[in-house]
């Protein structure tokens, strides 16, 4: 029996009992009656406080971001944004979008804005005049570009773009993530980019092919995936190049290397040593290595092995070659490898591979002791003993079954320098050590170091200061720059005094 039917029941019993009571109460009466409204107000007392509980408990919990977005007027970005999606289907029916592929902003820039110019006159919207320049603008990145990242790509200052999602976008600006405003309106719109972005080099991608990787055409670098690999929702990532090719003059002034260093690496590409340049993702490895091929002599004839082409050389007689994956049906893949063994046969001077990533060091470690000096290289490695051991595993992946001590006699004798980059907490990036490979000592490869990166903490604004110095060890490699004629003082060796130069 609920509360409310009890209560009935109890003043029900009071009202049946006469206005006139004998002398001696009853005593089950006055019990039956005392308890009836002493209880009474007590139980509804609490009902209100449990009530009220009820409610403020439900005001204080907490409701999701899309709760929160739905109670909130539309703000007048998202009524552009819908305005703008309106814009872009009617598009559909005015222009031939399905041959969008087929047109660029310079032929049919002006078809349009034209196209919507009609159709905001008859929408009836009334937009400033940044208004709709900005959505005229949006628009065509819609048509021609990649949508809302179409402006990330325009801006110089952008070295990454992650999609994760339609509504978060971040992009890397001097080595630090940020948060960006660009939104897509749902997977969709997003899925509809990633198309566009793979049909570009003739490739498709859905459900029983979710992974691609691909270039654009400014030869920025880009990886997508989807459902039902990715449970958030579709994800892109795009690895830009910057079109204006850095220096030495350009690492020595944003505080990456040294002048003493750079003699020291212009001098060993110039003798011809092998040299592999190991550090993280987003070290800066692709850069310091063209950095060094633009120390290889014009009359050289270069070959370059990439995966996905980011080298830049500055030579003419280069030939660039790349890996292909393979099709649809599972066949064509041409792997590093299998470029490395061709390119043995077209007379290189110089082979540049742009990652080691598996069996194809075998065949660089054998290229290098076999007169193709001066190679160079990148491999994934948090320290020059670490890159290494890598190669060493990297030799195990090619599938033949060598001794240990085979293939650590053949890293000690193939390679002779490796340069470690680093990016630090500050976002630079930095050359963090140069080592020379002195040889094999029983089962160790020996290693001498010849530049260093010293640290003296974090300055206030979170800068690292760190600044490069010679260790005070003279290369080995300098009895064959004597033989060669490639002057190279000894004072760059010796460490200062006081300290090297400051790269913070």
């Amino acid at each position: 029996m609920s509360l409310g039917q009890r209560l009935k029941k109890q003043n029900a019993t009071v009202a049946v009992d006469p206005p006139a009571a004998p002398a001696k109460p009853v005593p089950s009466a006055a019990p039956a009656e005392v308890p009836a409204v002493a209880t009474a107000k007590p139980r509804s007392g609490q009902a209100e406080k449990r009530a009220a509980g009820r409610a403020s408990a439900a005001k204080a919990a907490p409701i999701s971001l899309e709760q929160r977005r739905a109670q909130k007027p539309p703000r007048k970005n998202d009524k552009l944004q819908e305005l703008k999606f309106r814009i872009h289907t009617r598009l559909f029916e005015v222009l031939d979008l399905a041959r969008a592929d087929e047109m660029n902003e310079e032929t049919n820039g002006e078809e349009v804005v034209a196209a919507t110019q009609k159709i905001l006159a008859e929408e009836g919207v009334a937009l400033t005049k940044e208004e709709r320049q900005r959505l005229l603008r949006e628009i065509k990145d819609e048509v021609f570009g990649l949508g809302p990242i179409e402006p990330l790509l325009r801006d110089p200052s952008v070295n990454d773009i992650l999609v994760n999602g339609p509504k978060q976008i971040y992009v890397e600006r001097a080595g630090k993530l940020e948060l960006t405003h660009a939104r897509f309106r749902d997977d969709a719109h997003l899925l509809r980019i990633i198309e566009r972005v793979v049909s570009l080099i003739g490739r498709r991608i859905d459900e029983s092919s979710p992974m691609v990787d691909a270039r654009l055409e400014d030869g920025s670098r880009g990886n997508a995936i989807i459902a039902p690999l990715a449970l958030d929702g579709p994800s892109m990532s795009i690895r830009r190049f910057t079109a204006d090719k850095l220096d030495h003059e350009d690492m020595i002034r944003l505080g990456s290397m040294t002048p003493e260093l750079v003699a020291t690496l212009r001098a060993a590409v110039l003798l011809a040593l092998n040299i592999v340049v190991s550090g993280g993702t987003g070290s800066g490895k692709t850069t310091l290595l063209n950095i060094l091929s633009s120390f290889i002599p014009e009359d050289e004839r270069i070959v370059t092995i990439e995966d996905s082409a980011e080298l830049q050389l500055r030579q003419e007689h280069v030939v660039r070659l790349e890996t292909r994956p393979a099709n649809l049906e599972g066949r064509g893949q041409i792997g590093q490898r299998e470029l490395l063994v061709n390119t043995l046969r077209m007379r290189p001077d110089r082979i540049i591979v742009g990652e080691c990533r598996a069996g194809e060091a075998l065949d660089m470690l054998q290229a290098m002791n076999t007169g193709h000096d001066g190679s160079l290289t990148t491999v994934h490695a948090n320290t020059p003993r670490d890159a290494l051991s890598r190669l060493e595993v990297m030799v195990a992946m090619s599938g033949i079954e060598l001794p240990r001590m085979a293939v650590r006699a053949q890293i000690a004798s193939a390679i002779d320098i490796v340069i470690q980059q680093q990016r630090l907490s500050d976002g630079s990036r930095k050359v963090t050590s140069v080592q020379e490979i002195v040889g094999l000592e029983g089962e160790v490869m020996t290693m001498q170091e010849i530049f260093t990166l010293e640290r003296d903490g974090v300055s206030e604004d979170g800068t690292v200061l760190a600044r490069l110095v010679p260790t005070g060890v003279r290369p080995r490699f300098m009895e064959k720059l004597e033989q060669e004629g490639i002057e190279l003082p000894d004072e760059l060796f010796k460490p200062p005094a006081s300290g090297g130069t400051d790269l913070g």
